[in-house]
Protein backbone atom coordinates (compact mmCIF):
# COMPACT_ATOMS: atom_id res chain seq x y z
CA UNK A 1 0.00 0.00 0.00
CA UNK A 2 1.15 3.80 -0.53
CA UNK A 3 2.20 5.20 2.86
CA UNK A 4 1.44 8.87 2.40
CA UNK A 5 1.90 9.97 6.49
CA UNK A 6 3.26 8.33 9.49
CA UNK A 7 -0.47 7.60 10.39
CA UNK A 8 0.65 4.39 7.63
CA UNK A 9 3.83 3.16 8.60
CA UNK A 10 2.23 0.49 11.31
CA UNK A 11 -0.12 -1.06 7.88
CA UNK A 12 2.95 -0.67 5.25
CA UNK A 13 3.47 -3.61 3.25
CA UNK A 14 7.00 -3.06 2.67
CA UNK A 15 9.80 -0.98 4.33
CA UNK A 16 13.37 -0.37 3.97
CA UNK A 17 15.60 0.88 7.44
CA UNK A 18 18.86 2.07 6.98
CA UNK A 19 21.02 2.69 10.15
CA UNK A 20 24.11 4.39 10.06
CA UNK A 21 27.83 3.35 11.53
CA UNK A 22 28.09 5.68 14.27
CA UNK A 23 24.23 4.44 15.71
CA UNK A 24 25.61 0.59 15.94
CA UNK A 25 29.23 0.32 16.70
CA UNK A 26 32.11 1.22 19.63
CA UNK A 27 30.34 2.50 22.59
CA UNK A 28 27.00 2.65 20.71
CA UNK A 29 26.86 -1.70 19.50
CA UNK A 30 24.52 -2.39 22.46
CA UNK A 31 21.70 -0.10 20.52
CA UNK A 32 21.81 -3.17 17.70
CA UNK A 33 19.16 -5.13 20.33
CA UNK A 34 16.17 -2.29 20.39
CA UNK A 35 16.92 -1.51 16.81
CA UNK A 36 16.18 -5.62 16.44
CA UNK A 37 13.67 -5.59 18.36
CA UNK A 38 11.92 -2.44 16.71
CA UNK A 39 12.60 -4.31 13.43
CA UNK A 40 10.68 -7.67 14.92
CA UNK A 41 8.02 -5.68 15.74
CA UNK A 42 7.46 -4.60 11.89
CA UNK A 43 7.98 -7.92 10.95
CA UNK A 44 6.04 -9.93 13.30
CA UNK A 45 2.67 -7.52 12.50
CA UNK A 46 3.60 -8.69 8.77
CA UNK A 47 5.04 -5.92 7.58
CA UNK A 48 8.80 -6.83 4.94
CA UNK A 49 11.52 -5.09 6.71
CA UNK A 50 14.51 -4.35 4.85
CA UNK A 51 17.31 -3.27 6.92
CA UNK A 52 20.34 -1.59 5.07
CA UNK A 53 23.57 -1.31 7.47
CA UNK A 54 26.99 0.34 7.67
CA UNK A 55 29.44 0.22 10.23
CA UNK A 56 31.63 -2.97 8.51
CA UNK A 57 34.72 -1.09 8.76
CA UNK A 58 33.51 0.76 12.35
CA UNK A 59 32.59 -2.80 13.59
CA UNK A 60 36.30 -4.01 12.29
CA UNK A 61 38.61 -1.51 13.10
CA UNK A 62 39.16 -2.86 16.41
CA UNK A 63 40.10 -6.18 15.50
CA UNK A 64 42.79 -4.21 13.10
CA UNK A 65 43.79 -2.03 15.99
CA UNK A 66 43.16 0.90 14.56
CA UNK A 67 42.07 4.34 16.32
CA UNK A 68 40.43 5.68 13.30
CA UNK A 69 38.90 5.39 10.34
CA UNK A 70 41.60 4.28 7.44
CA UNK A 71 42.29 6.40 4.48
CA UNK A 72 43.81 3.92 2.32
CA UNK A 73 41.30 1.62 0.28
CA UNK A 74 43.15 -1.41 0.58
CA UNK A 75 42.96 -1.37 5.04
CA UNK A 76 39.10 -0.23 4.47
CA UNK A 77 38.85 -3.47 2.68
CA UNK A 78 40.25 -5.69 5.26
CA UNK A 79 38.70 -3.70 7.88
CA UNK A 80 35.03 -4.60 6.40
CA UNK A 81 36.03 -8.07 5.57
CA UNK A 82 36.40 -8.39 9.69
CA UNK A 83 33.71 -6.28 10.77
CA UNK A 84 30.91 -7.31 8.09
CA UNK A 85 31.48 -11.16 9.85
CA UNK A 86 31.17 -9.61 13.25
CA UNK A 87 28.41 -7.24 12.35
CA UNK A 88 26.34 -9.80 11.18
CA UNK A 89 26.92 -12.37 13.84
CA UNK A 90 25.44 -9.37 16.05
CA UNK A 91 22.56 -9.03 14.67
CA UNK A 92 21.43 -12.41 13.84
CA UNK A 93 22.30 -13.04 17.38
CA UNK A 94 19.47 -10.40 18.57
CA UNK A 95 17.17 -11.81 15.67
CA UNK A 96 17.49 -15.63 17.14
CA UNK A 97 15.18 -14.42 19.88
CA UNK A 98 12.39 -13.85 17.90
CA UNK A 99 12.94 -16.58 15.62
CA UNK A 100 13.83 -14.45 12.61
CA UNK A 101 16.83 -15.04 10.25
CA UNK A 102 18.82 -12.58 8.29
CA UNK A 103 20.58 -12.95 5.05
CA UNK A 104 22.97 -11.15 3.71
CA UNK A 105 23.31 -9.32 0.91
CA UNK A 106 26.00 -7.39 -0.35
CA UNK A 107 25.99 -4.62 -3.52
CA UNK A 108 28.31 -2.25 -5.24
CA UNK A 109 27.20 0.58 -7.72
CA UNK A 110 28.13 -1.03 -10.54
CA UNK A 111 25.50 -4.21 -9.58
CA UNK A 112 22.82 -1.98 -10.00
CA UNK A 113 23.71 0.17 -12.81
CA UNK A 114 24.29 -3.51 -14.70
CA UNK A 115 21.16 -4.57 -16.00
CA UNK A 116 21.51 -8.02 -15.40
CA UNK A 117 22.94 -7.62 -11.77
CA UNK A 118 20.26 -5.55 -10.93
CA UNK A 119 17.56 -8.36 -12.08
CA UNK A 120 19.37 -11.12 -9.59
CA UNK A 121 19.77 -8.52 -6.59
CA UNK A 122 16.01 -7.66 -7.10
CA UNK A 123 14.99 -11.69 -7.58
CA UNK A 124 16.96 -12.41 -5.00
CA UNK A 125 15.81 -9.94 -2.29
CA UNK A 126 12.30 -10.76 -3.70
CA UNK A 127 12.55 -14.57 -3.02
CA UNK A 128 14.06 -13.39 0.73
CA UNK A 129 11.08 -11.77 1.49
CA UNK A 130 8.82 -14.50 0.30
CA UNK A 131 10.60 -16.47 2.60
CA UNK A 132 10.15 -14.65 5.52
CA UNK A 133 13.99 -13.89 5.65
CA UNK A 134 15.27 -10.65 6.98
CA UNK A 135 17.48 -8.93 4.21
CA UNK A 136 20.53 -7.08 5.86
CA UNK A 137 22.05 -5.13 3.13
CA UNK A 138 25.49 -3.30 2.80
CA UNK A 139 27.95 -1.85 0.49
CA UNK A 140 30.76 -4.37 -0.80
CA UNK A 141 33.81 -2.94 0.57
CA UNK A 142 35.87 -5.55 0.00
CA UNK A 143 35.23 -5.78 -3.76
CA UNK A 144 34.50 -2.00 -4.58
CA UNK A 145 36.69 0.90 -5.69
CA UNK A 146 36.59 4.27 -5.13
CA UNK A 147 35.13 4.94 -8.52
CA UNK A 148 32.03 2.70 -8.53
CA UNK A 149 31.39 3.04 -4.56
CA UNK A 150 28.15 4.69 -3.40
CA UNK A 151 30.22 7.01 -1.17
CA UNK A 152 27.48 6.61 1.92
CA UNK A 153 24.83 3.82 2.33
CA UNK A 154 21.91 6.29 2.33
CA UNK A 155 22.50 6.59 -0.98
CA UNK A 156 22.39 2.56 -1.03
CA UNK A 157 19.52 2.35 0.99
CA UNK A 158 17.72 4.96 -0.88
CA UNK A 159 18.66 3.04 -4.26
CA UNK A 160 17.63 -0.39 -2.31
CA UNK A 161 14.03 0.77 -1.56
CA UNK A 162 13.56 1.58 -5.14
CA UNK A 163 14.49 -1.33 -6.36
CA UNK A 164 12.22 -3.17 -3.93
CA UNK A 165 9.68 -0.35 -4.48
CA UNK A 166 9.27 0.23 -0.95
CA UNK A 167 6.22 2.03 0.86
CA UNK A 168 8.66 3.29 3.28
CA UNK A 169 12.36 4.76 3.40
CA UNK A 170 13.37 5.19 7.14
CA UNK A 171 16.96 7.02 7.33
CA UNK A 172 18.41 6.38 10.92
CA UNK A 173 21.34 7.94 12.55
CA UNK A 174 22.36 9.91 15.56
CA UNK A 175 20.40 13.25 14.99
CA UNK A 176 17.06 13.20 15.83
CA UNK A 177 14.94 14.84 12.55
CA UNK A 178 16.33 17.56 9.65
CA UNK A 179 16.46 21.14 11.03
CA UNK A 180 17.03 24.34 9.70
CA UNK A 181 20.81 24.28 10.25
CA UNK A 182 22.83 22.32 12.34
CA UNK A 183 20.94 21.17 15.44
CA UNK A 184 23.80 22.68 17.82
CA UNK A 185 23.76 25.77 16.45
CA UNK A 186 21.11 28.91 18.30
CA UNK A 187 18.31 28.71 16.34
CA UNK A 188 18.66 25.58 14.99
CA UNK A 189 14.31 24.43 14.14
CA UNK A 190 13.32 20.92 13.63
CA UNK A 191 11.30 20.54 10.21
CA UNK A 192 8.89 18.16 10.63
CA UNK A 193 7.16 17.76 6.80
CA UNK A 194 9.10 18.19 3.76
CA UNK A 195 6.50 18.47 1.19
CA UNK A 196 7.16 16.67 -2.45
CA UNK A 197 9.54 19.25 -4.72
CA UNK A 198 9.99 21.61 -1.53
CA UNK A 199 13.73 22.92 -2.58
CA UNK A 200 14.52 23.73 0.79
CA UNK A 201 16.11 27.09 0.04
CA UNK A 202 16.10 28.35 3.68
CA UNK A 203 18.04 25.40 5.10
CA UNK A 204 21.51 24.90 6.02
CA UNK A 205 22.77 21.83 5.80
CA UNK A 206 25.95 20.76 7.68
CA UNK A 207 27.98 18.21 7.21
CA UNK A 208 29.49 16.98 10.75
CA UNK A 209 30.35 13.53 10.94
CA UNK A 210 31.79 11.23 13.72
CA UNK A 211 34.84 10.30 12.26
CA UNK A 212 33.09 6.13 11.57
CA UNK A 213 30.90 6.62 8.85
CA UNK A 214 30.97 8.89 5.34
CA UNK A 215 27.18 9.91 5.80
CA UNK A 216 25.64 13.21 7.23
CA UNK A 217 22.55 15.57 6.80
CA UNK A 218 22.97 16.48 3.23
CA UNK A 219 23.55 12.51 2.05
CA UNK A 220 20.14 12.08 3.78
CA UNK A 221 18.60 14.72 2.22
CA UNK A 222 19.98 13.89 -1.13
CA UNK A 223 18.58 9.78 -0.48
CA UNK A 224 15.20 11.46 0.86
CA UNK A 225 14.97 13.18 -2.77
CA UNK A 226 15.60 10.38 -4.19
CA UNK A 227 13.24 7.59 -2.89
CA UNK A 228 10.59 10.30 -2.86
CA UNK A 229 11.00 10.96 -6.42
CA UNK A 230 10.48 7.17 -7.17
CA UNK A 231 6.97 7.40 -5.15
CA UNK A 232 8.69 6.48 -1.75
CA UNK A 233 8.00 8.42 1.08
CA UNK A 234 10.88 8.78 3.89
CA UNK A 235 11.39 9.03 7.23
CA UNK A 236 14.50 11.04 8.81
CA UNK A 237 15.09 10.01 12.88
CA UNK A 238 17.36 9.11 15.23
CA UNK A 239 18.52 4.93 15.94
CA UNK A 240 16.93 5.69 19.92
CA UNK A 241 13.43 6.38 18.17
CA UNK A 242 13.40 3.73 15.87
CA UNK A 243 10.61 1.83 17.98
CA UNK A 244 8.50 4.85 17.99
CA UNK A 245 8.92 6.00 14.28
CA UNK A 246 8.36 2.10 12.85
CA UNK A 247 4.61 2.97 15.31
CA UNK A 248 3.37 5.86 13.56
CA UNK A 249 4.84 8.32 15.98
CA UNK A 250 5.18 11.85 15.44
CA UNK A 251 8.59 12.12 15.64
CA UNK A 252 11.85 13.31 13.01
CA UNK A 253 11.26 14.57 9.65
CA UNK A 254 8.75 13.39 7.18
CA UNK A 255 9.38 13.43 3.63
CA UNK A 256 6.41 13.40 0.82
CA UNK A 257 6.72 10.55 -1.78
CA UNK A 258 6.01 12.45 -5.70
CA UNK A 259 2.31 11.55 -6.26
CA UNK A 260 1.45 9.19 -9.02
CA UNK A 261 2.07 10.03 -11.94
CA UNK A 262 3.95 13.43 -11.00
CA UNK A 263 7.24 14.83 -12.79
CA UNK A 264 10.51 14.92 -10.48
CA UNK A 265 9.70 18.57 -9.32
CA UNK A 266 12.21 20.69 -11.09
CA UNK A 267 15.39 21.89 -8.35
CA UNK A 268 18.10 24.01 -8.96
CA UNK A 269 20.33 22.35 -6.32
CA UNK A 270 19.72 18.87 -4.93
CA UNK A 271 19.48 20.67 -1.49
CA UNK A 272 18.75 24.48 -0.54
CA UNK A 273 21.80 25.66 0.93
CA UNK A 274 25.07 23.60 1.83
CA UNK A 275 27.97 24.90 3.97
CA UNK A 276 30.86 22.27 5.12
CA UNK A 277 31.63 22.28 8.72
Amino acid sequence: MSVTDRSGISSARRIVVKVGSSSISGDNAGQIVPLVAALAEAHGRGTEVILVSSGAIATGMPYLKLDARPGDLATQQAAAAVGQNVLIFRYQDSLDQFGIVAGQVLLTAGDLENHTHRKNAERAMEKLLALRILPIVNENDTVATHEIRFGDNDRLAALVSVLVRADLLVLLSDVDALYTRPPQEPGAVLIDHVRYGDPLDDVVIGSVGTGVGTGGAMTKVAAARLAADAGTAVLLTSTGQVADALQGASIGTWFDPAPAGAERAPRTSEIGTVTAD
